[in-house]
């Protein structure tokens, strides 16, 4: 498998790329849910958040490299068999959940840095808190954060359950160039 993508396949580094920020998303996802319910006596109170927002910058640093890829090495082209109305919805399918991704990280941040501190990630470099100080950051960032959060998993869920239509239902190559075997 080559390390860029071609006409008519996903190269090595998308695939990477995609499969990474599924699983942090899922992950971060999962972490959030039950961190939310964790009380100030449980031996995860400030660990949980603490990975919560460590994995979170590094997710970030990730969809911006996610992001110059598509630009240094652009999809293949679309599958003969997808109409226009298909082609139509893959982009507009996939300019949501960028976006929705970028906007939930981006509230995470507010939410983090409200009351003036950096964000440490894992001890090995910190995040300076460039935003502060808005009326009502952290509720506001807080709310918009969770409402995104259980948006951008439940699209992710239908982007996964379109990629199983076309596998099962269309038999085309759609899935199978996500894992590398579109031929």
């Amino acid at each position: 498998m080559q390390w860029r993508n071609s006409s008519t396949n996903y190269g090595a580094t998308s695939i990477l790329l995609h499969w990474l920020v599924a699983v942090a998303v899922f992950g971060l996802f999962a972490l959030g849910y039950w961190m939310v319910g964790l009380n100030y006596y449980s031996s995860w109170y400030r660990t949980a958040p603490d990975i919560h927002k460590s994995v979170g910058i590094l997710l970030f640093v990730l969809m911006l490299l996610r992001v110059l890829w598509r630009f240094l090495s652009p999809g293949p082209a679309p599958l003969a068999s997808h109409g226009a109305l298909t082609r139509l919805a893959t982009k507009l399918g996939h300019g949501v959940l960028y976006l929705g991704l970028f906007v939930l990280m981006i509230s995470g941040y507010l939410i983090s840095t409200a009351d003036g501190r950096a964000i440490s990630v894992f001890g090995w470099f910190d995040v300076p808190a460039l935003i502060s100080g808005i009326p009502n950051q952290e509720d506001i960032a807080g709310l918009v954060h969770e409402y995104f959060a259980w948006a951008l998993i439940i699209f992710a869920g239908i982007h996964a359950l379109a990629a199983l239509k076309h596998h099962f239902v269309d038999h085309d190559a759609t899935l199978r160039r996500m894992f590398g075997r579109a031929n």
